[in-house]
């Protein structure tokens, strides 16, 4: 097996593993109420964070993130050649992981549509389509405080996922940066990393579920489309799936990694990496 193909794989897995936990404990807060708030589930999210990192960060940097990866090409010199390659493996590995946790939870998502009349495929279902892709404002939330959808606009929804997202990106390229004496031990690089993702989500998942990420959203949302959501999952009863919850991240990610290459660092150190 070739570098690259190595490198696809420990993508694939790692966003694989990142989704496992993190779209698995949106099944369990939705479906079962197993979580008693936002915070648990954004706990869960940086736990499958980190561990994802350090299962993958040794063979392929762990983006896990084709908005990361986008970030990477433009500010860190990540050969263009490899990206397509990666986004691939990274929804590839979102995907495998939505379709895993439907196996797991099929009966419990059942007995949930039918306690809330919900039909698959029909308006209002997105109450349970949202374990898979995310929808603005947040059905969970929407439905408990009666709010109209009107209450989160489509451009309020790109600029929450833009700014999250920015964050994000923001954060990673300081934790990773060789020169960046105040970042604590390589070794706990990945925590932090799952820390600024909890700490985005607890602000931003009311908005718009704290997609973050691009690979994150269209792989489960794909798997919901075969799983029989149709157009609730693809484009959406708002539509924006792609501009909310791809083109944002990734415009996103460029912003923040742009603030810090051009803000933290001096000439000498935008070096591509």
């Amino acid at each position: 097996m070739t570098a690259s193909l190595r490198e696809y794989g420990a993508e694939a897995v790692g966003t694989f593993l990142m989704v496992f936990f993190g779209v698995g404990v949106v099944h369990a807060a939705v479906l079962t109420g197993a979580q008693a708030g936002l915070w648990q589930v954004a706990v869960v999210w940086a736990v499958g964070v980190s561990l994802a990192i350090y299962a993958s960060a040794a063979r392929s940097g762990a983006h896990l993130n084709p908005a990361i990866t986008a970030a990477f090409v433009v500010f860190r010199g990540f050969p263009c050649r490899k990206a397509l390659g990666f986004v691939l493996a990274q929804v590839a590995g979102a995907f495998v992981a939505a379709a895993l946790l439907y196996a797991l939870f099929a009966g419990v998502l059942a007995h949930y549509e039918a306690a809330h009349s919900l039909v698959r495929g029909m308006p209002g279902s997105e109450q349970a389509a949202m374990i898979y892709g995310e929808y603005f404002p947040n059905p969970c939330l929407a439905r408990a405080l009666g709010w109209e959808p009107c209450v989160v606009s489509l451009p309020q929804a790109m600029l929450a996922e833009g700014i999250g997202t920015a964050l994000l990106a923001f954060f990673v390229f300081s934790l990773t940066h060789p020169r960046n004496s105040a970042v604590p031990r390589s070794q706990l690089v990945p925590v932090f990393i799952g820390l600024t993702v909890a700490a985005v989500i607890s602000i931003v998942a009311p908005l718009t579920q704290a997609g973050l990420n691009p690979a994150r959203d269209f792989g489960p949302r794909l798997f919901a489309w075969f799983a029989g959501w149709g157009r609730i999952a693809i484009p959406g009863p708002r539509g924006g799936f792609f501009t909310v919850y791809i083109l944002a991240p990734v415009l996103g990610a460029l912003v923040g990694a742009a603030i810090f290459q051009f803000a933290m660092l001096d000439r000498s150190e935008r070096v591509a990496e």
